[in-house]
């Protein structure tokens, strides 16, 4: 790597790191590229080099943290135990425990998704293939256990739980739940799904 690429990726890291700060501080609407600029100690021009977007810039947070989230799945996921249910609830604790760390980026990335003019350098929340992935295997593997009905539409149940499990954040957001508390809602919320796929 060159001289100019090391120093592309340097002010890269710099922009992220302070995007992914003042999007959790401030929320994403109020940060502004001029802000995100500022505190990673670079121009304005800089950003605009480097990111397309200020969405741009928010995706590309999120990408990162999934990335941290994702390393923990794979210690966690081979001890999964219990019912499809129960994994599934293993599943989306783990998620909230993570994202209520940062829980307003988290907010900014499900805000952006519904942005009516999205920007095609985003990846909107709900489109996480690894996710998607994940739990189309529980539903696989519950099927295969003989726990999940084998007519079920896996697609149909994984937007259901995304849908439940993004809806909840509101609480975060309107009264500052925890993510133990989002988790007991969520518990529930599947084992109301799961009346759905339950054979016989």
């Amino acid at each position: 790597m060159g001289v100019r690429d090391e120093q592309k990726q340097a002010t890269r890291e710099k922009v992220l790191e302070a995007a992914r700060d003042l999007f959790n501080e401030a929320g994403y609407e109020e940060t502004t590229i001029r802000a995100i600029a500022e505190r990673a100690g670079v121009s304005v021009g800089s950003v605009f080099t480097t990111f397309a977007s200020k969405a741009e810039v928010l995706s590309h947070v999120m990408d990162r943290r999934l990335g941290e989230l994702y390393a923990e799945f794979d210690r966690v996921v081979p001890f999964l135990r219990g019912s499809t249910a129960d994994r599934l609830c293993s599943i989306f604790a783990i998620h909230y425990e993570f994202e209520t760390r940062r829980v307003k980026l988290f907010l900014a990335h499900i805000a952006a998704s519904y942005s009516p003019s999205p920007d095609p350098g985003v990846t909107p929340y709900g489109r996480n293939e690894r996710l998607t992935q994940m739990l189309r295997e529980v539903m696989e593997e519950g099927v295969a256990r003989g726990d999940v009905r084998p007519d079920l539409d896996p697609q149909l149940v994984i937007d259901v739980l995304k849908a439940a499990y993004a809806w909840n954040y509101r609480l975060a957001a309107s009264r500052q739940a925890t993510a133990s508390e989002l988790s007991a809602i969520m518990d529930k919320q599947i084992q109301l799904i799961a009346e759905g796929w339950r054979v016989g």
